[in-house]
Order: C-alpha cells, then structure tokens, then sequence
C-alpha cells in the first residue's frame, strides 16, 4: 500500500509540471499577407529590459496587431523578435525567439 502511495503521489507531481509558455514555439501559416505595421513608437531604453517590437498575430481568420512591449532580458541571450515570410505562396509567422549567444554544437534555444 505504502508502495502505491509514493508511485501515485511521483505521478502527480510530474503530471502537474508544465512547459513555460515562452518555451513554446509554433509557426503561423497562412495565404493572407499581413498589411503594412503601424509606426511604433519605441521608448527610452530601460536597464534589464528588451523592447520586443509589434507584430500581427493571425487571429480568428485575420490579422490582428499586438503592439511592442518591454520583456526581461536574458544574460547570454539575444532575441530575434517575430517576422513574416512568404514562403511558396504562403505566409509564414516565425514566432520571437531567444537565441543563445555563445555557440552551442549550432542548437538554437526556444
């Protein structure tokens, strides 16, 4: 009993962890170009922060406009912010991602 106990309480707890949001990377295709981005203002820099600059997300059958924000910065990381790309007559949204600075056997971190 005491074996099924731990086995069940083991099952729990990793049931329960989930993978960060930032770490989720997916990649938009659509046959929709999105418009041109509006001009955004960028503000003064801030000590610790990176601007993530706008950008449209495809969002129930368009495109929708999320203006840039402030996020932490990495120590070690640069951020490649989010970007369309016609691809074969498709448009592809490559999500922002942060990219290890220091050369890693060529891996890329999401």
């Amino acid at each position: 009993m005491r074996k099924l106990i731990i086995a069940s309480l083991a099952a729990a707890t990793f049931g329960s962890i989930a993978v960060p949001a930032a770490a989720a990377h997916v990649d938009v295709f659509v046959d929709v170009a999105p418009p041109p981005a509006p001009v955004e203002i960028v503000p003064a820099p801030r000590v610790g922060f990176i601007w993530v600059p706008g950008v449209y997300e495809w969002r129930h059958h368009h495109h929708v406009w999320v203006e840039g924000h402030w996020v932490h910065e990495r120590p070690g990381y640069r951020y490649e912010p989010a970007a369309w790309v016609q691809v074969n007559g498709h448009w592809v949204r490559h999500g922002g991602v942060w990219v290890h600075t220091v050369p890693h056997r060529g891996v890329r971190v999401y």
